[in-house]
């Protein structure tokens, strides 16, 4: 299916997160704001496209659009608050660093917490769909998955670079070998 625009004659800010099913490092958030006349042949969900064509949208679309973000959510706070209402408060987070008028927050997913008093709609699987909302998920990733390489040289043995945090049988193993470091999620079991 075709990305496509929800609605050209609204300022539509596409939500989107990353990390919520890893077992080590924050969940990152992104908030995008495209221009009506936007197009990019690469543009998917982050999750269906590679490394290198992601990296690619990352900078198209931090050049063109109209305002982006990025915010992240410790994992000290994942596991106070649980990981639904830690995605949920890293897009809050990034939604308030767009300095732009907003007319309707479009979020991935079937659950979110009103931001201010601006109009939300949920979208299962929205970065499949809209635009906005892949832009979002394209920038999450990317930038999450640059931070959990950065912290794998404190840790090298859990291999971050490759896994970026998530469930993989090597992951579980290291952990079970060198036990949790302090980017671990305490509340994710591990085995």
């Amino acid at each position: 299916m075709k990305l496509k625009f929800y609605n050209k004659n609204l300022l539509i800010c596409g939500c989107d997160e990353a990390g919520r099913g890893s077992l080590a490092g924050p969940v990152f958030a992104s908030a995008v704001i495209l221009p009506k006349n936007f197009y990019h042949p690469l543009l998917d969900d982050s999750k269906k496209i590679s490394e290198k064509k992601r990296n690619i949208l990352r900078r198209v679309i931090e050049k063109e659009a109209i305002a982006w973000s990025v915010a992240k959510t410790s994992p000290k706070r994942i596991d106070k608050i649980n990981i639904l209402n830690a995605s949920i408060e890293a897009m809050h987070k990034s939604i308030k660093k767009i300095n732009h008028k907003i007319n309707l927050l479009l979020i991935d997913g079937n659950q979110f917490k009103h931001f201010k008093k601006l109009n939300h709609k949920c979208v299962v699987k929205g970065d499949a769909k809209y635009m906005s909302i892949a832009s979002a998920s394209i920038l999450a990733k990317t930038h999450r998955d640059d931070y959990m390489k950065k912290i794998s040289d404190d840790f090298p043995f859990y291999n971050w670079k490759k896994n970026k945090g998530y469930p993989t049988m090597e992951h579980k193993l290291q952990i079970k070998k060198f036990g949790l470091s302090k980017y671990h999620r305490l509340t994710f079991k591990s085995t």
